[in-house]
C-alpha cells in the first residue's frame, strides 16, 4: 500500500484580478510554499497574459510544487493593459468564474502529478469559490485584502440600506453636511462620519452593482472556515475584536511583506518570483540611492485610481511649487480617457529634481532612508507599506475604503494629513511642505517609526502576534490538525 506516503498539503489560490489583491495574496501562496504546500495559483486568463507580457514568458513557469493556472473572468478578451473596469468585473467574476474554477479542481484532483487539492483561500471578493470548497469537502480561508476597518464597514453596509442612508434619494444628497452625518452605530469605530465610510454607498441607485455586490460578498464571508487580514493586532486591536462575534475566526497576519522576509530567505528562487503587472523600473532605486535622507516625496495613486486631466497638473504644479526632490509613479492610464500628459513647462521646471517612473518597485522604495513623505491614495497596500518604511503620508482617497484608511491614518494612527478631494495646487503645495519640513510632519514621522517597530514585533518576534496567527492558520484551519 504505497498510497500511504505522506502527501504535501495542497492550497489553490484565488486573488481578486486586479494588481492590489494579487500582491498580497502571492505573498500568502509563497508563505504556504515555505510550509511545505503545494501551490496552485489561479490568476484570470486577461491577468496571466498581462503577467507573461510584463514579467517574461517564463513569468509563469513556477516551479515544481508552484504551479500558476488561469480560468477565464467572462469578460471579452482584450489586450490593453490596464486594470479591467471594477463593477463589470466584479458582476462577471460572480457570474462566470464558478463553473470554470470548478473543472479546474476537477482536473487537478484527476491528473496523478500533483497531490489533491486540500484547501483554497480566496479572496473575500471571489466568494463564488466557497460553493467550490464545500462541494469537494476542504476548508476555505477567505482573504479579504482590505484593512481591518474596512473590512468591518463592509459588514455593516447592510444597515446603511436599513436605515435609509444608501441608496441616496439623489446626488443633492452628496453635499458636505450630508456627509459629515454622524456614524456611531459601528462597534468600536469612533468619530466616524458618512464621508469615512467606504465610497460605495455613494449611490443614488438601488441596483448599483457594487453596493449589492459588496453587500452579498461580506454577508457570504460569513460560511469561510476563517478569515484572514493584513493588518496586526497593535494597529487594529479593536476593530479585529468586534468582527470576531459577526464572521467565522479572524487572524491578523501582516504586514505580509514582513512576515515573507522574515520566513523566506532573500536568495530563493520562490522569493524572485514576482506577481507585477506592469513592468517595473529599477532606474528609481539608483536615483534614490544618490539623494539625502528624508528629502524625496514619493507620488502613487495605486493601480486603479484615475484622475481628470485637471487633477494631474494641479498635482504636478502643486509638487512644483515645493522645490522638494520627487519621484512620482504615472501609470499609462492614470488620466481618465487620455494619454497622461503633464504640462511640458513643468517637466523643463523640475528637470532637476525629479524622477518619472510607469510602475515601480514600491515596498523597496517606501522602505529607502531618501523618501521622507508619501503622496497616497491610501489603498491598503500603499499604507500599510508607508507605515512600514516609517514615512508619513498626504491622504488623497479615491474609492472603496480608501475613504475608511485615510480616516484611521489621520486620527486614529496619526502617520497622515488629508487633502480635499478637489485638488488645488496651493493646498498640494501647503500640505506637501508641511509632511516634509514642518513640526506635524515631523510628529507624524517619529509615530510612523513607532507603528513600524510595532509591525515589525508582530512579524519576527517568536511570540510576535502575526507569526503566531499565521502558524495557527495553517494547523488548525489548512491543515486541520
Amino acid at each position: 500500500m504505497g498510497s500511504h506516503v505522506a502527501q504535501k498539503p495542497h492550497v489553490v489560490c484565488v486573488p481578486y484580478p486586479a494588481q492590489g489583491h494579487i500582491n498580497p495574496m502571492m505573498k500568502v501562496a509563497k508563505l504556504l510554499y515555505a510550509k511545505g504546500f503545494h501551490v496552485t495559483f489561479v490568476n484570470t486568463v486577461y491577468n496571466h497574459n498581462r503577467l507573461l507580457r510584463s514579467r517574461g514568458s517564463n513569468a509563469v513557469d513556477g516551479l515544481p510544487s508552484f504551479r500558476f493556472e488561469s480560468i477565464p473572468d467572462g469578460l471579452s478578451e482584450t489586450d490593453v493593459d490596464v486594470t479591467q473596469d471594477i463593477p463589470t468585473l466584479c458582476e462577471s467574476t460572480m457570474k462566470h468564474c464558478l463553473a470554470p474554477f470548478k473543472e479546474l479542481l476537477r482536473q487537478i484532483n484527476a491528473g496523478d502529478d500533483v497531490p489533491p487539492v486540500s484547501c483554497i483561500v480566496s479572496d473575500g471578493c471571489m466568494s463564488f469559490t466557497l460553493d467550490a470548497a464545500e462541494e469537494l469537502g476542504v476548508p476555505e480561508v477567505l482573504f479579504w485584502t482590505t484593512s481591518a476597518c474596512g473590512f468591518l464597514a463592509y459588514l455593516f453596509y447592510y444597515r446603511f440600506i436599513e436605515k435609509g442612508l444608501s441608496p441616496l434619494k439623489d446626488e443633492s444628497y452628496l453635499n458636505k453636511e450630508h456627509l459629515d452625518t454622524k456614524i456611531d452605530w459601528i462597534p468600536s469605530m469612533k468619530n466616524l462620519r458618512l464621508k469615512d465610510i467606504p465610497s460605495f454607498i455613494r449611490t443614488t441607485n438601488p441596483d448599483d452593482i457594487m453596493l449589492n455586490f459588496i453587500i452579498r460578498e461580506a454577508d457570504r464571508a460569513k460560511r469561510a472556515s476563517a478569515i484572514i487580514l493584513n493588518t496586526f493586532d497593535d494597529l487594529e486591536h479593536d476593530v479585529i475584536q468586534s468582527m470576531q462575534s459577526i464572521v467565522p475566526p479572524v487572524y491578523s497576519i501582516g504586514p505580509l511583506h514582513l512576515l515573507e522576509k522574515q520566513e523566506i530567505s532573500e536568495d530563493s528562487e520562490i522569493r524572485r518570483m514576482g506577481s507585477n503587472l506592469w513592468r517595473e523600473e529599477t532606474e528609481c532605486l539608483n536615483w534614490l540611492n544618490t539623494k539625502a535622507r528624508n528629502s524625496v516625496v514619493y507620488v502613487n495613486f495605486g493601480s486603479i485610481t484615475v484622475l481628470s486631466a485637471k487633477q494631474l497638473v494641479e498635482f504636478a504644479w502643486g509638487l512644483a511649487a515645493t522645490g522638494k526632490e520627487f519621484l512620482w509613479v504615472i501609470r499609462p492610464d492614470l488620466v481618465a480617457g487620455d494619454e497622461a500628459m503633464v504640462p511640458p513647462e513643468f517637466l523643463t521646471e523640475t528637470a532637476d529634481r525629479r524622477m518619472l517612473a510607469s510602475w515601480c518597485p514600491q515596498e523597496k522604495v517606501l522602505s529607502h532612508p531618501a523618501i521622507g513623505g508619501f503622496l497616497t491614495h491610501c489603498g491598503w497596500n500603499s499604507t500599510l507599506e508607508s507605515l512600514c518604511g516609517g514615512v508619513p503620508m498626504v491622504c488623497w482617497p479615491f474609492f472603496a475604503e480608501q475613504q475608511t484608511n485615510c480616516k484611521f491614518s489621520c486620527d486614529e494612527w496619526e502617520l497622515g494629513i488629508e487633502i480635499g478631494g478637489d485638488v488645488k495646487r496651493e493646498e498640494v503645495e501647503a500640505v506637501v511642505r508641511e509632511l516634509m519640513d514642518g513640526e506635524k510632519g515631523n510628529k507624524m514621522r517619529e509615530k510612523a517609526g513607532e507603528w513600524r517597530r510595532l509591525a515589525k514585533e508582530a512579524t519576527e518576534h517568536k511570540h510576535g502576534s502575526s507569526k503566531l496567527n499565521f502558524e495557527m492558520v495553517v494547523n488548525k484551519i489548512l491543515l486541520g490538525e
